[in-house]
């Protein structure tokens, strides 16, 4: 590809694509909101093959801008929180139409939009709700488009384990939801890097694609084995979605909060590849599993408690 527009790449999936895009020596737009964080999020990227430029996908004219003259455009945006105006229909559905409308209309040969595993729009919840519908806008405004359902993805400063060895290093408990709910993460550069094989592959033009780690976990054992590696014990407490959501709620006003609703959504059912769509196998990867790659992140603490 030419050029490769990405919508959220600055985050924690899409920085990482922009520096596998520009390693394969593609030329990279970053549409982002904030132009200040790209500095920071994509200096290991090759500077000699990276824009900026500032786009919001609720305002039109700003993404028709963006991929004017592009290739390939990602749709790599992603809202766990609902403040102001960022609502997740807003950004999933209306801001996910507006990026393919405008991507069909500027004459881009590739979409790809990243969604989720479990993505649904009969979903009850706000966040799982809109994503589902927002696939169904995107095919709709642009019917060769890519559809990718990531796992929950772990890596340097994830939500998962991150969050997990932040709390371990506060708290003498650790609360626990959905102990027994299910998992298949996947590391975030295995996400990358299968997106990057998508957008050079005329196969995947319209597939849907399910993207999971090669292992099943509870999210007891997750936690367990977060515990383990930074060297720390702690009690864990099941806590009822109910009180869970409040207190998610309660952490939604903080400026980063260590727990949001769409992630207690998330857990109230297993979040696993459902095998009816391609997956890493059909891409030709091998994904590496959370023993891996996870030791490599953490070291234990000096402190055993």
């Amino acid at each position: 590809m030419t050029m490769v527009v990405v919508f959220g790449g600055t985050g924690f999936l899409g920085r990482r694509l922009v520096r596998r895009l520009t390693a394969e020596k593609s030329n990279v737009r970053v549409a982002v909101r904030h132009l200040e964080e790209a500095r920071y999020a994509l200096r290991a990227a090759d500077p000699g093959r990276v824009t900026v430029h500032r786009a919001d996908v609720r305002d039109r004219a700003s993404v028709a801008a963006a991929v004017a003259g592009a290739d390939a455009v990602v749709n790599a945006v992603s809202a766990y929180v609902e403040k102001g105006g960022v609502t997740f229909a807003a950004v999933h559905e209306q801001g996910a139409k507006t990026v393919a409308q405008e991507a069909a209309a500027g004459g881009a040969a590739r979409l790809v939009m990243v969604s989720g595993i479990g993505a649904d729009p009969a979903s009850q919840s706000r966040y799982i709700g809109a994503r589902g519908r927002g696939e169904l806008v995107v095919r709709q405004a642009f019917p060769g488009a890519t559809t990718v359902r990531p796992g929950a993805m772990f890596g340097m400063g994830d939500a998962l384990f991150g969050t997990v060895a932040d709390l371990a290093r506060l708290l003498p408990v650790l609360p626990l939801i959905g102990s027994g709910t299910r998992l298949q993460p996947v590391y975030v550069e295995d996400v990358a890097e299968a997106i990057a094989r998508m957008l050079a592959d005329p196969r995947a033009i319209g597939q849907t694609y399910e993207i999971a780690g090669p292992r099943v976990y509870t999210l007891r054992e997750l936690v367990t084995t977060a515990l383990r590696l930074i060297g720390r014990r702690r009690l864990l407490v099941p806590l009822p979605f109910m009180v869970a959501e409040i207190l998610a709620r309660l952490f939604e006003l903080l400026p980063s909060p260590p727990l949001t609703t769409s992630q207690v959504d998330l857990l109230r059912a297993d979040n696993l590849a459902s095998g009816a769509f391609p997956g890493f196998r059909e891409l030709g990867i091998q994904p590496k599993a959370v023993e891996e790659i996870v030791p490599t992140l953490y070291r234990p603490s000096c402190a055993g408690f």
